[in-house]
């Protein structure tokens, strides 16, 4: 890689998820260093919130280990279009699917485009994620409440439901949580509670498909400069993003990805319900 900046301009947008397209500087998240080893030859892949940040790191890591891959995101097509073109640049196909986690009945149609297109799916990678800015709860009002859960959470649940039927035997799904469910945050409460329950889901679930040979991780990354971030916060908090950490930066998506990788690959084949922490020192406990 590239050296990572250490300090971020002020700057914001004013829509969630966030347009990469906007951001200075742009991300890491092309895994241009990266060389794969054909670790996921053969498999099928869908990202959710693929379109850029982590979800896009993946997915490029994912194809340049062999893989095809189905690249859900809600309206960021500019970031989208140039996700798939990265994915096809390294030699994989890639199908790019708009819509909203969120609506269950889309996640069902989701995955039978991406069933449709490659014929199978062996990784599900849970990843979409919005968060929004309050002092207190008192200003978390029942729309933001409802939003902030049903993208972070109802939108894991309905994305593994409707793969199931379609994992097989050392099919495997990774979910993203955050260094927020050990640690907290009094300004994002909301996304916090979502965050804790994705780590219940993950060990949960896993228990429940042991039995079937399909294994369910997760990630829970720490400060990484994602169009995330500009759009959840002031300039002033921005340009503060990550330098709480031990090492002193905001971590990049390239550094987060190989964990997904690890954890898609045979390389973690007596894993289940476990939680990695790319997330630049910070100690967590659970």
């Amino acid at each position: 890689m590239t050296d990572q900046p250490r300090t971020i301009p002020p700057q914001s947008q004013d829509r969630q998820p966030g347009r990469e397209t906007e951001m200075t500087p742009q991300p890491q998240d092309r895994a241009e260093d990266y060389r794969g080893s054909r670790k996921l030859a053969g498999k099928v892949a869908l990202v959710t919130g693929g379109d850029s940040g982590i979800g896009r790191s993946v997915a490029i890591h994912f194809a340049k280990e062999g893989a095809d891959v189905a690249i859900l995101y809600l309206s960021e097509h500019q970031d989208a279009e140039q996700t798939q073109a990265l994915v096809e640049q390294a030699g994989r196909s890639a199908i790019l699917i708009a819509g909203d986690v969120g609506n269950s009945e889309f996640c069902n149609e989701a995955v039978a485009r991406t069933i449709k297109s490659f014929g199978r799916l062996d990784i599900l990678v849970n990843n979409a994620a919005e968060q929004h800015l309050a002092e207190s709860l008192e200003d978390i009002d029942d729309e933001q409440l409802e939003r902030t859960f049903r993208t972070n959470i109802y939108g894991y649940f309905f994305m593994a439901r409707a793969a199931l039927p379609h994992l097989k035997e050392g099919a495997c799904i990774v979910n993203t949580t955050s260094v927020t469910a050990y640690r907290g945050n009094p300004q994002l409460v909301d996304y916090a509670a979502t965050k804790g329950a994705i780590v219940a889901f993950t060990r949960s679930l896993a228990m429940q498909l042991a039995e079937r040979d399909i294994r369910v991780n997760a990630v829970a990354p720490g400060p990484i400069w994602t169009p995330l971030i500009p759009a959840s916060f002031p300039p002033d908090r921005v340009a503060q993003h990550g330098k709480h950490s031990k090492l002193g930066r905001p971590g990049q998506p390239d550094e987060v990805a190989p964990s997904y990788v690890f954890l898609a690959s045979k390389d973690s084949s007596y894993m289940t319900g476990q939680v990695l922490h790319p997330n630049g020192g910070e100690v967590v406990n659970g």
